[in-house]
């Protein structure tokens, strides 16, 4: 059984946190909202027993895959919110460990594969964490700067279809708007990551990786919204 090794767990601010024991990493997670590494650090430990719950219930590796990126997004949400101390007052023997592998058999339950054809997500493109924090990114953004934005770099709408679009919506506006509206978004996209993901997974602003390398990170674009996952009671 084949577990992808991620470059981002031998990141030195990473590795600087190997001594935290999971409750100080999820405290740290919790209490600075505003920090990527504690969560980064948390994925690095816990990825392989998540991928390999999953490769064991999913047969084809591009469904495998992708439920491996939809399940840590849904865990990023969850663990924000997760009470270890009521968890502990509730069972003794709790640990993040097994709460893990509950919601990682939860989302293997419930969440709906698409075909494998309509499948775009690819883990070397943009692993789960770069994922989640691209995604919250995008929705600070104002709406008429996320939908040009997200047609540029989904669909691969030019400026003019774009502008086209949205002037029969109602909206006036040109091309080089659009352009310069684009540009804008991407500088904002910069501003809304957490600096440090940005030195674990970029090495280098977001406005050049995205002039440099799309191709490489369009994938984060196409992923489908993840329908609620509740946790049983």
């Amino acid at each position: 059984m084949h577990i992808p090794s991620f470059p981002e767990c031998n990141h030195a601010l990473v590795q600087e946190l190997h001594h935290h024991s999971d409750r100080e990493l999820l405290t740290l997670f919790q209490r600075y909202p505003e920090s990527g590494k504690y969560f980064v650090a948390i994925f690095c430990r816990y990825s392989p027993i998540v991928y390999s719950l999953i490769q064991h219930s999913i047969r084809s590796p591009a469904q495998a895959n992708y439920l491996f990126a939809v399940t840590w997004r849904h865990l990023y949400y969850e663990l924000g919110g997760l009470d270890i101390n009521e968890k502990l007052e509730q069972n003794p023997n709790f640990s993040l460990q097994s709460w893990l592998i509950q919601m990682t058999a939860l989302c293997i339950n419930r969440v709906e594969l698409p075909p494998v054809e309509e499948i775009n997500y690819s883990l070397q493109a943009a692993s789960p964490p770069l994922w989640c924090f691209v995604e919250q990114a995008i929705d600070r953004l104002m709406p008429r700067q996320r939908f040009i934005v997200l047609m540029a770099q989904t669909f691969h709408w030019s400026e003019p279809r774009i502008s086209a679009y949205l002037q029969a919506e109602g909206e006036v506006i040109s091309p080089q708007e659009v352009k310069l509206e684009l540009e804008e978004g991407y500088q904002q996209l910069e501003m809304a990551l957490p600096e440090d993901v940005c030195k674990i997974y970029l090495n280098r602003s977001w406005r050049d990786r995205f002039n440099e390398e799309r191709e490489e990170l369009e994938d984060i674009f196409r992923l489908d919204p993840l329908e609620p996952i509740y946790e049983s009671r």
